[in-house]
């Protein structure tokens, strides 16, 4: 059999193919083939976050007129580079992991989230109460477990702590999600970590990192104490694409708000987060957080590399 070679097939195929990928467009965003990609950090179990975020996506489209699709990703890391790849138009976010995104590809943060009256919260070292350490010096020599490379809270924070101290641990892990630390301390797998504090309710019933356990380990408050608590943190941030269109992003902002308004996005955000409510935020909000970060020679580029 022979192959016919011509100059005309030589041209006439490859200009063919461009008129044809020249026809075919991306659907527009929001669109049933091109949907809202909204993003949640898996600061917590991603079955509870995946559960509880199905009626705020359909109010979300109910509200906006627009289609959205929801990821919760294996990491913190992963969040930061779905903006770098297009996969996420909006996320909710942890400070720092905010601050790599933005550093990188330019994604802005919009709102914070409002928890118990307040838009900071605070990191925490734990510790069992039967483990004999009563002070950071005691920590010298022991295992220690963070919450991931880019957890403000369960990580840098407490860190900025332990280097204050001159503290030398003898090995060091991370668990990823902050009930994975307490659990972790609590089975004395480690002898101490570092996780998310909350001030206690009104009713003083303590409304830390420990009540994400408190039903498998109904005794947690007993068998864990606080060690230290660490300065204040700006609470996490809604980020958007960075070339996210001004309209769209208005009108998600605007159905956000109307939806953690009703006693249902109350409800599903307390769930998810421990999140009442939301308020207006800009860039410049966590210029406090970068000059941490400045202080203590972290790169938030290195460190995503490495936690590649």
């Amino acid at each position: 059999m022979k192959i016919i070679k011509s100059k005309f097939a030589v041209i006439f195929f490859p200009a063919l193919m461009l008129i044809f990928a020249s026809c075919v467009k991306e659907a527009e965003l929001g669109t049933k083939d091109n949907p809202v990609k909204f993003y949640f950090t898996p600061s917590v179990d991603s079955e509870t976050i995946t559960s509880n975020s199905q009626e705020f996506m359909k109010f979300m489209e109910k509200e906006t007129g627009l289609f959205f699709k929801t990821a919760v990703p294996a990491s913190y890391i992963a969040v930061v580079e779905a903006f770098g790849s297009k996969r996420a138009d909006v996320a909710v976010m942890n400070s720092f992991g905010y601050l790599l995104a933005n550093q990188k590809y330019g994604a802005k943060a919009r709102l914070t989230v409002v928890r118990y009256g307040e838009k900071v919260y605070k990191g925490q070292i734990i510790v069992r109460t039967d483990s004999g350490i009563n002070g950071l010096a005691d920590l010298n020599g022991k295992n220690f477990a963070f919450t991931d490379a880019s957890s403000t809270s369960g990580y840098l924070f407490p860190l900025k702590i332990l280097n204050e101290a001159s503290i030398k641990l003898a090995n060091s892990v991370f668990a990823m999600k902050h009930d994975n630390v307490v659990t972790m301390v609590y089975q004395k797998q480690v002898d101490a970590g570092a996780t998310f504090y909350s001030p206690p309710g009104a009713d003083g019933v303590p409304r830390d990192a420990r009540a994400r356990v408190v039903t498998q380990f109904p005794d947690v408050f007993e068998k864990i104490k606080i060690l230290q608590i660490t300065d204040d943190i700006l609470n996490d941030p809604f980020v958007f694409r960075k070339d996210l269109p001004e309209e769209l992003s208005e009108r998600i902002i605007a159905a956000i708000f109307k939806f953690i308004e009703t006693e249902e996005g109350k409800k599903i955000f307390s769930n998810i987060y421990s999140v009442e409510g939301v308020a207006k935020a800009t860039d410049s909000d966590y210029d406090g957080l970068r000059k941490m970060v400045e202080i203590n020679k972290i790169d938030p580029i290195e460190l995503m590399k490495e936690k590649k």
